[in-house]
């Protein structure tokens, strides 16, 4: 059988771009295009509409609970949760320490006299809406069944999970949040991987913080792959390169309607502008059943939303890998930009129900390769999402770029063009984006999604260099 050793030289392209969008499904009242939260009106029937903003931190923040009560709006409480105990439902409510303002678009009611009234206690019936606390990492959103009584460290209840519509009940809210990068925890899932971030006032971490654009987190990777048994030394498998992205959190709430049955729209979603860049070398082993997807690092982060008085705990996951497929015949050479933005959700309307939105713009810069021998392989560096609402998984996500390349040749050729050969060869760029919606978007007091809802798979690929020789 004879050898093929065929070398392809892929010099700098032009720049190529795609757009697509997809999947993506208004909500009744949106003006702001597909799948925005509402761009709702001033009410004018004793509703309110509660800003969405980033919960503040530190000394003079709000409080951490949120209380609302039979008949009444959502307002701050001077309260706290001492402790939650998930597998019995209890929790210990205590008096918050003072301090804080009141709470955005609703006034306090005036106290009696000059010093300020207490709070009033806990009762049956409350729903009670809580930033992250002891015992409840995701956050609480619960409504009291019973009071059990005092105790030292507080009034100990007994509660039941609730939604948003109970705490919300017929206000409005919509808003982007970007999420704070210094907040994201990063799990390493292998050696030569590196975390860097930027945000406001000059604050940035990692050796390439000072680097990104403000709002921006960056991983770095260096790591070798499995290589083909058969490979020599010099083609040794590995993918370097980084992932950039600035996240945000979309949340949208019409409760015009709801009299306590839920809203009457919804949206949770997650954008944000991307960036990456990679290189894959190396004969990469032969992929058996599915592609070999590698994970190398898994980042996690609980933004606390303040919907007017009400935190509303968001969770946020995304591992980042390299997915490599492959027949052990190829050696690559590749090296590939990618930047665009992404936009992945669940939008709500009664009548409707729950539908996805997926949406995504990419555009592929210059790319440089070479590919020795006949065969095929695929490379990706991509990052697989959720989103969800206290500790509650509402939205998955699945965005890769990638790279593929194939050859096909029936003669050895030298690459000084003075030698002839019969054979093919071509690469392509693309990407895929894929997800669902998960029954735990009940979260917001909709009707329950029986089943898993796809998002809807984007699928584009578009050629960046072929070409044939032959006599």
């Amino acid at each position: 059988m004879r050898t093929l050793a065929r070398r392809l030289l892929l010099p700098g392209l032009t720049a190529l771009a795609l757009t697509t969008a997809g999947c993506a499904s208004p909500t009744p009242t949106s003006a702001a295009g597909p799948g925005s939260p509402a761009a709702l009106p001033a009410a004018s029937d004793g509703t309110q509409r509660l800003d969405v903003d980033a919960a503040p931190q530190g000394a003079g923040a709000p409080s951490a609970i949120a209380r609302t009560r039979a008949g009444q709006g959502p307002e701050k409480a001077p309260l706290k949760v001492a402790s939650y105990d998930k597998a019995s439902g209890r929790a210990v409510i205590s008096a918050a320490a003072q301090g804080g303002g009141t709470s955005p678009n609703r006034s306090a009611a005036p106290s009696a006299g000059s010093s300020a009234a207490a709070p009033k206690p806990v009762a049956v019936g409350d729903v009670i809406a809580s930033a992250p606390a002891p015992g409840a990492p995701d956050g609480l959103l619960a409504k009291v069944t019973e009071v059990v009584g005092k105790t030292d460290r507080g009034t100990e209840v007994k509660t039941a999970p609730t939604t948003l519509a109970a705490a919300l009940g017929d206000d409005k809210a919509d808003g982007k949040v970007p999420v704070d990068p210094a907040s994201v925890v990063v799990e390493p899932l292998m050696k030569g991987v590196t975390f860097s971030w930027a945000k406001g006032k000059g604050v940035t971490f990692g050796p390439q913080g000072a680097k990104l654009p403000l709002g921006s987190l960056r991983l770095d990777v260096d790591a070798a792959v499995d290589t083909a048994k058969d490979a020599p030394a010099s083609a040794g498998a590995s993918v370097s390169g980084f992932v950039q992205l600035a996240p945000q959190v979309e949340f949208g709430y019409d409760g015009t309607k709801s009299g306590g049955h839920g809203p009457d729209g919804a949206f949770l979603g997650m954008s944000g502008d991307w960036s990456s860049q990679w290189a894959l070398k190396g004969r990469a082993a032969a992929s058996t059943g599915a592609p070999k997807r590698i994970p190398f690092a898994k980042l996690r982060s609980n933004p606390v939303l303040q919907v007017g008085p009400v935190p509303v705990v968001v969770n946020l996951e995304l591992t980042c890998y390299v997915q490599v497929e492959a027949d052990g015949k190829v050696t690559l050479d590749v090296q590939q930009d990618v930047k665009g933005d992404f936009r992945v959700g669940g939008s709500y309307a009664t009548g409707k129900g729950w539908t996805p939105v997926s949406t995504s713009a990419v555009h592929s810069t210059p790319v440089k390769a070479a590919v020795t021998a006949a065969g095929r392989v695929k490379g990706a560096l991509g990052a697989e999402a959720s989103v969800g609402l206290y500790g509650a998984v509402g939205v998955t996500a699945d965005f890769a770029p990638y790279l593929r390349g194939e050859a096909d040749a029936s003669a050895s050729a030298a690459t000084d063009g003075k030698t002839s050969a019969t054979g093919s060869w071509a690469l392509y760029g693309g990407f895929d984006l894929s997800g669902q919606l998960q029954l735990q978007l009940s979260v917001f007091g909709t009707p329950v999604v029986e089943r898993r809802v796809p998002l809807g798979a984007l699928h584009r690929e578009w050629p960046l260099v072929s070409g044939r020789a032959g006599q």
